[in-house]
C-alpha cells in the first residue's frame, strides 16, 4: 500500500524519495461526466496528484442533510482518480475559500445567532464534527493507508489569514483522525501567516504565485526541516464581476515553476483546470467593499472551462519534463465545440406570479434573512404595504446583496450592497400600496472576517422614518424550475422567465451568449449554467457537452431587468472580456 512520509529532508512514498507534482481541480465545479477527461488530461501533464477541495455547504445544504451523489459522488471521482494512477491531496477545510460561495461554510451555520465560525465555539465544533463523521467514514477506503489514492489530508486552509487559535487546530485534527484520518495532515498559508497559520506536528507548506525564492526561505525559517511544498502555486486568478478578465504570461508562470521545482519543492498548481462556479455557487470579497466573483472560474489555467489545452499546458509540460517522467503520448487536442445556433425564447412568465411555486411565504413583524427562511442561495421576495400615498423614503439597514424595489408592481430602483447604498426615493400612488423588494444572494463572502455573511434585508426597514412592519417573506431557491408554468407570449419586462428550444444532432460542448440582455441567471435542460451580468467581464456561459441531448433542448432565462433581444446564441468559443496582465 502506497503510504506518504514526511522525512526530514523530504517526501518518501514507499520508502523511496518522492516530489508532490499536482494540479488542482475540483470535481464540484467540473460536470460529472468530464471528471475522467479531466484527470487523464493531468497525467498527460506528467501530473503524479491531483488536489481537491471538499463543499460542506453542497454536501450538507441543511442541517442533518448530506449528499454523496452526482455531481458531488467524491468516491466515483476517487475512483477516477485512482483508474488513472494519479494520487490525491484531499482538503476538506471546513472551511475551503475557493473563491467559492461562504468559503464552502453551510449557510445553515448562521443562523445561530452569535456564532463564531472557524473557532472552538463549542456550536461550530459541534456541527464540524457532524460534518466530518458523514463525509469520512465511505472515504476511509480511499486514503491510502487502506490502498486508496489519497496520499494526504489539508487540516482546515489559510487559517493564519484568519485568526492564530493553534487550540482551534488542535481541536480540528483530533476530529480527523476521531474519523478514520490516518494519512498525513498539512497545513497552508501565505508566507507572512506561516506562524500563525501552522501547528505543531503537522507539515506546513507555503502559497505563493512569485517570488519563489523568498516564499521557500520564509517556509524553510518557519519549518526547518521536512519537505519544501507550495500547497497553491497561483498561475492565474480569478474574475469579479466589473472587473477585467485577469490572465498571467504562460512563460512567466513556466519560469517560475521552473524555479520552485529546481529547489527541489514539491508543487500544487492552482489552478490546473479551474472549471465553473455553475447556479449560485460563486463566493465574493468585501475588503471594505462587496465584490462578487463572477460564473467563470477559468482561472486562466492550464485547462479551460472546456477542458481544451492551453498556452499554459505545453509551457508547463516542458518545464515538468525537466524535473520528471512526462507521459510519451500526444498533448490533448480540443474537443468539438457546437455550431453557433440563434435560439428564440417566445415562451415567458413573470417571476412574481409563479413565486408561490418555490417556497411558502412566512409572515413575521420584519424582513427574515435567508438563514432564518432555511434557504442557501437564490431570492428571497419581501412584500408589505406602504401606510400612506406620496413622496417615500425608503431605507434599509443593510442590503445582503442587491435588492429591486416595486411599488404596485412597477420597479421605483435598485438598492446594491457594492455601492454601499441603503436608501430610495420614489412616489407612493396610494394608501396601502404593495410593496415589494426583490433581494438576490449574489455570493456569501469567502475570505477574511467578512464570511459572516447573512443574505437578505437586515436590520430596520423604514419609510419616511416610520418602521415597516407585517412583512411576507417567501423564498425562491430556483433550485428546481419543474414546476415552472411558461407560455407563448409577448416579451415581459423582468423579473421574468422566458424559454426556448432547439434541435441539437450531437452534443458538444458549447458557450451561450446573452447579448442585449442585463442581468439574470440561466439554464440548459434544467442544469444551472450560472449568473450573467452586462456588467461583465464576461459575457459568455460555458455549456457542457453533458448537459444537452441529442433532438430537442431547452433554455430557460430568468432576466432580472429587460432585454433588447428575444433570442440568445449557442456559440463555439468563450468570451470572457477584455485580459489585464
Amino acid at each position: 500500500m502506497p503510504r506518504l512520509e514526511i522525512a526530514e529532508h523530504g517526501f518518501r512514498l514507499d520508502d523511496h524519495p518522492f516530489r508532490i507534482i499536482s494540479g488542482g481541480l475540483h470535481y464540484f465545479r467540473i460536470h460529472p461526466e468530464q471528471w475522467a477527461d479531466r484527470l487523464h488530461k493531468a497525467r498527460l501533464l506528467g501530473l503524479n496528484t491531483v488536489e481537491t477541495y471538499v463543499p460542506w455547504n453542497l454536501h450538507a445544504p441543511r442541517p442533518g442533510e448530506f449528499r454523496l451523489d452526482g455531481g458531488l459522488d467524491l468516491p466515483r471521482f476517487l475512483d477516477l482518480a485512482a483508474a488513472e494512477g494519479l494520487h490525491v491531496l484531499l482538503r476538506p477545510g471546513p472551511y475551503i475559500c475557493a473563491e467559492w460561495e461562504g468559503g464552502g461554510l453551510p449557510s445553515w451555520l448562521l443562523a445561530e445567532d452569535g456564532i463564531e465560525l472557524r473557532s472552538r465555539d463549542p456550536r461550530f465544533l459541534a456541527a464540524v464534527d457532524g460534518y466530518l463523521a458523514a463525509l469520512l467514514p465511505p472515504l476511509k477506503p480511499y486514503l491510502s493507508s487502506a490502498g486508496g489514492p489519497v496520499i494526504a489530508v489539508q487540516l482546515e486552509n489559510e487559517y493564519g489569514a484568519y485568526g492564530d487559535d493553534s487550540g482551534y487546530l488542535t481541536d480540528l485534527a483530533g476530529l480527523l483522525r476521531a474519523h478514520g484520518v490516518d494519512v498525513p495532515l498539512f497545513t497552508c498559508d501565505q508566507p507572512a501567516d506561516l506562524a500563525r497559520g501552522g501547528l505543531d506536528g503537522v507539515l506546513r507548506t507555503v502559497n505563493f504565485g512569485s517570488r519563489v525564492e523568498a516564499g521557500l526561505d520564509q517556509l524553510r525559517r518557519i519549518q526547518p526541516t521536512g519537505p519544501l511544498m507550495c500547497s497553491e502555486f497561483w498561475i492565474g486568478w480569478f474574475d469579479r464581476w466589473g472587473g477585467v478578465h485577469t490572465t498571467r504570461d504562460a512563460a512567466d508562470a513556466a519560469a517560475d515553476l521552473d524555479r520552485l521545482l529546481a529547489a527541489g519543492a514539491s508543487v500544487n498548481i492552482y489552478m490546473f483546470h479551474g472549471g465553473t462556479n455553475f447556479g449560485f455557487t460563486n463566493g465574493a470579497n468585501d475588503k471594505g467593499t462587496y465584490r462578487p466573483t463572477a460564473t467563470s472560474y477559468d482561472y486562466d489555467a492550464l485547462l479551460d472551462e472546456a477542458g481544451d489545452p492551453t498556452p499554459k499546458y505545453e509551457a508547463f509540460r516542458q518545464v515538468i519534463a525537466r524535473h520528471a517522467l512526462v507521459p510519451d503520448e500526444p498533448r490533448p487536442a480540443p474537443g468539438p465545440k457546437l455550431a453557433p445556433t440563434l435560439v428564440e425564447l417566445d415562451h415567458c412568465a413573470g417571476l412574481f406570479d409563479q413565486a408561490h411555486l418555490f417556497g411558502r411565504a412566512v409572515r413575521a413583524d420584519h424582513p427574515l434573512t435567508m438563514e432564518q427562511l432555511g434557504q442557501p442561495f437564490g431570492f428571497v421576495l419581501y412584500e408589505t404595504d406602504l401606510p400612506t400615498a406620496g413622496p417615500a423614503v425608503l431605507r434599509v439597514g443593510e442590503v445582503r446583496d442587491r435588492a429591486q424595489v416595486f411599488v404596485d408592481g412597477q420597479p421605483v430602483g435598485v438598492l446594491e450592497r457594492e455601492n454601499h447604498e441603503h436608501a430610495l426615493a420614489f412616489v407612493s400612488p396610494r394608501s396601502g400600496a404593495r410593496l415589494a423588494v426583490l433581494v438576490e444572494n449574489q455570493g456569501r463572502v469567502n475570505y477574511g472576517p467578512g464570511i459572516h455573511d447573512r443574505k437578505g434585508l437586515l436590520g430596520q426597514v423604514t419609510v419616511n422614518g416610520a418602521e415597516l412592519v407585517d412583512w411576507n417573506s417567501s423564498p425562491l431557491p430556483l433550485d428546481s424550475l419543474d414546476a415552472l408554468t411558461l407560455t407563448p407570449a409577448a416579451p415581459l419586462v423582468g423579473p421574468a422567465f422566458h424559454r426556448g428550444f432547439f434541435e441539437l444532432g450531437r452534443p458538444a460542448d458549447g458557450y451561450l451568449a446573452l447579448d442585449g440582455w442585463t442581468k439574470g441567471h440561466a439554464w440548459i435542460n434544467g442544469f444551472p449554467l450560472g449568473r450573467y451580468w452586462s456588467r461583465g467581464p464576461q459575457t459568455t456561459l460555458y455549456v457542457p457537452a453533458p448537459a444537452l441531448r441529442p433532438g430537442r433542448n431547452e433554455i430557460t432565462v430568468l432576466e432580472l431587468h429587460a432585454t433588447a433581444s428575444r433570442t440568445v446564441e449557442l456559440r463555439d468559443r468563450p468570451d470572457l472580456g477584455p485580459a489585464q496582465d
